[in-house]
């Protein structure tokens, strides 16, 4: 089955990129601009920057030390977009790789020097998963062979000891390759790796090694902390490891990790990690706005554990926060026009950023950029979407399952259905049956939906946020129709949060929206809001809000704090304008703030 996480058990299994087929919409129109544009606007970097180079053999080698792994990132999005581009480049990588299965072009000559900062092993994860989606999509080729001598090689130097990498993903991918071969030393050496973290099995640094996940073992974790992107590519294959073992226990301890960080270390918007310094998570409850650093790539590998978990334990909410993670982390990641990209994305920015033609190398939120010097971002968003399809919708021995509304079409066994929705700007999510058919059908039914009814069969019901239920038989024509409320809400933030007390948020569905001012719009640095009911409007098949704003000086400008509680003066009522935040920045450098002041 073509899918990129393919357990051999739990309570639900994936519905791979060969069921299911997304038609023009939210989703369906962002995939294939990735498979239009966005693939070939990778590539075309990684040769202008010499980063494909590095596998001929061309000198001075160019690009960080991990430079490797966005090829491979973008040999795994062609494997699942079937790009015709992918044969080619695969030779290219192929002739580096050395006679014992030995590939790096940064390393040749000096191997396992550096397991803290040297990636080596990193880089081997991210060739295996292309490898893997080539084996699923395509079957043995050149690059599976590149692959498969890789993780032969791997396993031969590190089965025995105690080493492992300072940034996790191979643990994951020997996972995948197990599933797909049937070969029991890949699950292993996986094993063995998430086993040794946290002896600790790397040096101390002077971020500390909570840093690599390495202060303590996976199984007496309470949290998900250090480097939000390790963290996360930690837990996912922690759980891989888990499901294939039958150990409950260490499914058990990720699931406790997952719950307290959602309650306590996660923006609204589902982005992770709030500290730019070590792009880290925080201590529980620091979610400042401002400096919040919610890398793309965490937000990706958030949606990568969600998605693991809710096919582990059945259970919603891990669909709900992948939702959510979705449409306002991932959707955000990449500009409307496929070209440039978000590697940091704060709640709030106070001073526009300067518009950037070529490599951002700050990397700082702001402003979407074409390239950076470190580019994860760009072909883990391309690898993302490009295999996106297996992440909509599962299955269960009693039937079909639908996590993610968009228009699509579907297949199980002798259930084929047609999804046909304007989600998530409309709440109307339509399944028509194709062909006659048995199963059960059910529909996810997102937390915030407090007011949701199902028809089916000529009658109507109220449903609850979890799932909506039908059984068959079918027969063609059959309808299901969901309509989910979808009229925007004002969210309020846990008093714990500090930097946040005394603001409010607006979302409607799926997604958070936010205030954006670009050229001589009015600033947003002294708006409060009425928290009153906004206003919708559509402009362009997009709903945007409305709300009642105050705009107006800050009283005391010799000093910043005042004995009266409202420091305000001269405010004048004014309608402010919200857009959905994974819309923000399209329009040029901008202010922008999601929390808005009461």
């Amino acid at each position: 089955m073509a899918n990129p996480v393919l357990p051999s058990s739990g309570v639900l299994s994936p519905l791979g990129l060969d069921a299911v087929r997304l038609s023009p919409g939210f989703w369906g129109d962002r995939v294939a601009l990735n498979r239009e544009v966005t693939i070939a606007h990778c590539q075309e970097w990684e040769e202008r920057e010499g980063w494909i180079g590095n596998f001929r053999g061309e000198r001075p080698r160019r690009g960080r030390e991990f430079s490797d792994s966005e090829i491979y990132k973008l040999l795994e999005a062609m494997a699942w977009a079937d790009h015709p581009g992918l044969p080619e480049l695969a030779e290219t990588v192929a002739q580096a790789q050395e006679g014992d299965g030995y590939i790096n072009t940064r390393w040749s000559g000096s191997r396992y020097t550096d397991f803290e900062w040297g990636h080596e092993l990193y880089c081997y994860g991210h060739l295996i998963q292309a490898g893997v989606a080539r084996l699923r999509m395509h079957g043995e080729d050149r690059l599976t062979q590149v692959a498969v001598r890789a993780a032969d090689h791997v396993c031969r130097r590190f089965m025995e000891g105690t080493e492992t990498c300072g940034h996790p993903v191979i643990e994951m991918a020997l996972v995948e390759l197990y599933r797909v071969t049937g070969t029991e030393r890949y699950l292993e050496m996986a094993r063995r790796f998430v086993e040794r973290r946290g002896l600790p099995a790397l040096a101390e640094v002077h971020f500390g090694r909570g840093y690599f996940q390495d202060d303590v073992p996976v199984r007496q974790a309470q949290v998900f902390r250090g480097h939000a992107v390790r963290a996360l590519y930690l837990a996912s294959g922690v759980v891989d490891v888990a499901v294939e073992t039958g150990d409950e226990e260490l499914l058990k301890a990720v699931e406790a990790q997952w719950e307290r960080t959602v309650a306590r270390r996660t923006h609204l918007t589902g982005g992770m990690g709030s500290r730019h310094i070590d792009e880290s998570f925080g201590d529980d409850y620091e979610l400042p706005p401002d400096r919040a650093y919610n890398e793309t790539c965490a937000s990706i590998a958030s949606i990568m554990l969600a998605h693991r978990l809710l096919l582990a334990t059945g259970d919603v909410r891990y669909a709900d926060l992948a939702e959510r993670t979705l449409y306002n982390m991932l959707a955000t990641g990449v500009a409307l026009d496929g070209r440039s990209f978000f590697y940091a994305n704060p709640l709030q920015v106070r001073v526009p950023a300067v518009p950037l033609e070529g490599v951002n190398h700050a990397a700082e939120g702001g402003l979407r950029s074409p390239w950076f010097d470190v580019s994860c971002c760009p072909n883990n968003i391309a690898r993302t979407l490009a295999s996106l399809p297996a992440y909509m919708a599962t299955t269960a021995a009693d039937g079909l399952q639908i996590h993610h509304f968009t228009p699509s079409e579907m297949r199980y066994g002798d259930l084929a259905v047609r999804v046909e929705t304007g989600y998530p700007w409309d709440g109307t999510v339509t399944v028509r049956v194709l062909e006659d058919g048995d199963g059960r059908i059910k529909l996810r039914v997102p937390a915030w939906a407090s007011d949701a009814t199902l028809a089916h069969g000529g009658t109507v019901r109220a449903v609850t946020p979890g799932y909506a239920v039908a059984d068959g038989p079918w027969r063609a024509g059959d309808e299901l129709r969901l309509e989910l409320a979808m009229s925007p809400r004002w969210t309020f933030p846990n008093s714990k949060i500090d930097a946040l007390r005394g603001c409010a948020a607006v979302e409607r569905g799926p997604l958070v929206y936010c205030a954006e001012s670009v050229a001589d719009e009015p600033p947003l640095a002294d708006l409060a809001v009425r928290v009153e009911p906004p206003v919708e409007h559509e402009a362009d098949g997009v709903v945007q809000l409305e709300v009642g704003a105050s705009l107006g000086d800050s009283d005391g400008d010799g000093w910043p704090y005042s004995a009266s509680q409202n420091g305000r003066v001269d405010a004048s009522d004014a309608r402010l304008r919200l857009i959905p935040y994974h819309r923000w920045g399209n329009r040029g450098p901008a202010t922008m703030r999601v929390w808005l002041p009461i």
